[in-house]
């Protein structure tokens, strides 16, 4: 029985989305998008020579460089137009959201509803523009800085190059911004996450090749290669259970009377996720960890201070001191993220004003509290979670050369934007049966000559 109704609901679920020709056009519009965006990852920055960036990279890609050339797809290794990508975009967003917990007035901004909503957006793309073009002149000027076997990385330095590079690594990152918000209006799932999810998505039959290849080579013993493929389907479920986990919280409404009709008295439940942060937090740890460790790869060894080369040497991957800092600034952002995405006190008072209450708590001040206390417990787990998920597998690509693209952060993203957009989809076939039904209703309320909503029977 079990079976034949799962049979049955694929089948249900089959037709809706056959016949759900909206939903069909975001998900093609998805897909072009993505596909525009892997394409710009091999259009290169003129002036810079590509076979000389390549052996630059393969020097420091055992580094957080190679993290971040994962994350851009490999954009990074090529020096393409997209080789920031999106992530000025993602730390100008979390800039604005500290701020906005911080000043009073982009506080006051943020409770004006839509209106609200976009002058933030406006603040967060203007500081996107300051990021990218700070980042855009550190890689320009370090490229020109950068040898390799006797050759530089940039064929022609000078005024002229460091301009073209910086307009042309802004205006690609400016283009992925406006890009991730046209798949999240006009397709299916976040823009943002998505772009993300694809430049590590496209390189990872490379890394499964370098993986096997790795094992048929004797470098990795392919006893420890079949492990280390187990341990990542584990992490997976791991991964698939912590970010669907959620803790229910009880809410009740009371009954009242108008005129002979009683209504209320239902009982619903708020889910409060263990891990509210999502992928945030390890991505802008990486982010931030990138930033000294960038400057020292890029300056020469004569030319950079002492300190800044031992900063960089104890920031490279599987070291003590980046183990350290990049568990310390997780646990910072996800606490800092659940902070900013769940207001207790606001959550309460709107609580209170729609008649609600949890059993056996007070509405107003004691609400909140109990809102605060859950969801600190469930930031603290969710927090243990990402740190115990990202950095075991730094020892593994630290100590045996596993590829970035079997490391936590990686199969965090690929599941969280997976479950997210799987979610948005049957959303939309939700909705379109909902449709139907309401249309089919009215359908035969006409052939009845059924009165119908605004008309009258004739």
């Amino acid at each position: 029985m079990a079976s034949a109704a799962e049979q049955l609901a694929a089948n249900l679920n089959m037709s809706s989305f056959a016949k759900a020709t909206e939903l069909k056009k975001r998900i093609w519009f998805t897909l072009l998008a993505l596909v525009v965006y892997r394409l710009g990852t091999y259009i290169p920055v003129p002036g810079v020579d590509a076979t000389v960036m390549g052996q630059l990279l393969a020097q420091h890609q055992g580094g957080i460089l190679g993290m971040f050339d994962m994350f851009t797809g490999g954009a990074l290794g090529r020096m393409t137009v997209f080789a920031l990508n999106i992530m000025p975009y993602i730390s100008a967003s979390i800039i604005i959201q500290l701020l906005s917990t911080a000043l009073p007035s982009l506080e006051a901004m943020k409770k004006e509803g839509e209106a609200g909503r976009k002058k933030l957006n406006q603040y967060t793309r203007y500081l996107t523009v300051f990021i990218a073009l700070f980042q855009a002149y550190g890689i320009a000027v370090g490229l020109e800085n950068m040898t390799s076997h006797g050759a530089g990385a940039v064929v022609t330095p000078g005024p002229f190059f460091l301009t073209s590079c910086v307009v042309t690594l802004v205006g690609g990152t400016m283009f992925l911004m406006w890009l991730g918000e046209q798949i999240t209006s006009r397709g299916v799932g976040n823009g943002i996450s998505l772009i993300i999810f694809a430049g590590i998505v496209a390189n990872l039959p490379h890394a499964l090749a370098s993986l096997f290849e790795l094992g048929r080579t004797g470098a990795l013993s392919p006893i420890f290669v079949i492990i280390l493929l187990v341990l990542a389907i584990a992490v997976i479920g791991f991964i698939v259970f912590m970010e669907q986990a959620q803790r229910r919280v009880v809410i009740q409404y009371p009954k009242r009377q108008v005129g002979n009709r009683i209504f209320g008295g239902d009982s619903t439940h708020m889910p409060l996720k263990v891990n509210t942060a999502g992928v945030i937090p390890p991505i802008f740890a990486s982010s931030v960890l990138l930033i000294p460790v960038t400057i020292s790869g890029f300056m020469s060894s004569h030319s950079m201070p002492g300190w800044l080369s031992v900063l960089g040497q104890q920031l490279g991957q599987g070291q003590p001191l980046y183990m350290l800092f990049y568990a310390a600034m997780i646990l910072f952002f996800s606490y800092f993220y659940a902070a900013v995405t769940f207001n207790p006190e606001e959550t309460a008072e709107n609580l209170r004003k729609q008649g609600g209450f949890i059993p056996g708590i007070r509405p107003g001040a004691s609400t909140a509290s109990y809102f605060d206390k859950i969801l600190s417990r469930l930031t603290t787990i969710g927090a243990i979670y990402l740190v115990l998920v990202c950095l075991l597998p730094q020892i593994l690509i630290s100590k045996y050369n596993v590829p970035f693209y079997f490391g936590g952060t990686s199969l965090i993203i690929i599941v969280s934007v997976t479950i997210d957009t799987v979610t948005q989809i049957q959303s939309h076939l939700v909705a379109h049966q909902y449709q139907g039904l309401i249309r089919k209703q009215r359908g035969r309320s006409s052939a009845r000559g059924l009165p119908q909503k605004g008309g009258r029977r004739k």
